[in-house]
């Protein structure tokens, strides 16, 4: 399990466990806190997409990898899909992306995908965490595509981090 994943779920467990301990006046304390954690790893993201220059959008560690414009493209499709789970609403209209899209394209539609993200996390109560939800076409309850996006949120910014780096950029969390 990649490092950044490993990191994200010691988290999540964290605060499920201690949530209803430690803020027993807040109301909704898991989806408040799963909410401010979305809204900071979005930032992470968008930070890194913002801090790889345009040129570098084509690059690609391995064959087996995908570019960094693909990256982006499949960040921005998979948060559609799972904050549409998880919150039943329906994201608007986009047109299908490539990750040869320029730049200032690709980032506009991540931004509008965690943007929607954000909204479909105002929507979520902790009471609503345990319904039933269709997610990638399997039976979960309401929690586990929240949860899975979390984590796939700290992976591909561990992606990011890793394509930045390697290009001589400081990712956006290793700056001062």
């Amino acid at each position: 399990m990649p490092a950044a994943r490993f990191v994200a779920r010691a988290a999540l467990v964290s605060i499920l466990a201690l949530a209803p301990r430690t803020l027993p006046a807040q109301a909704n304390p898991v989806t408040t806190a799963a909410r401010r954690m979305a809204q900071r790893s979005g930032l992470h993201l968008l930070d890194a997409a913002l801090a790889m220059p345009a040129d570098k959008y084509a690059f690609q560690p391995t064959k087996g990898q995908m570019t960094f414009g693909e990256l982006i493209v499949h960040v921005q499709g998979d948060n559609r899909t799972t904050c549409s789970s998880f919150s039943g609403m329906t994201p608007a209209e986009e047109p299908r992306l490539s990750g040869t899209a320029p730049k200032a394209t690709l980032v506009a539609a991540l931004s509008r995908s965690i943007s929607f993200c954000d909204s479909a996390f105002a929507r979520v109560s902790d009471a609503k965490l345990g319904e039933p939800v269709t997610w990638y076409g399997t039976n979960a309850t309401r929690v586990q595509p929240m949860l899975g996006l979390l984590t796939d949120w700290a992976d591909h910014y561990g992606q990011q981090a890793m394509y930045l780096r390697l290009n001589g950029i400081l990712p956006p969390t290793a700056r001062k």
